[in-house]
C-alpha cells in the first residue's frame, strides 16, 4: 500500500494498493488508473508515485528474506 494525497483535497491522504496500479500518467495532474479501470488524481507528481511503489516492493522482498 502506497500513502496519496486527494488533488485539491486540502490534505486528505488515502492508501491505494501499489499491485493495483496499471499506468500513471501526469496530464498536467498525476492521475493513476488502477486495474479496475478507477482513476485517481493525486497531487504527488509521477515520479515520487513510481518511488513509493518501487519503495514498497523492495520492502515486500526484504520480508521475504
Amino acid at each position: 500500500m502506497i500513502k496519496v494525497t486527494k488533488l485539491k483535497s486540502q490534505g486528505c491522504d488515502f492508501v491505494v494498493n501499489a499491485e493495483l496500479i496499471e499506468t500513471i500518467e501526469e496530464t498536467p495532474d498525476t492521475m493513476i488508473t488502477l486495474t479496475s479501470g478507477k482513476k485517481l488524481i493525486v497531487e504527488e507528481p509521477m515520479d515520487e508515485i513510481v518511488r513509493k511503489v518501487m519503495d514498497y516492493r523492495r520492502s515486500l522482498f526484504r520480508n521475504m528474506r
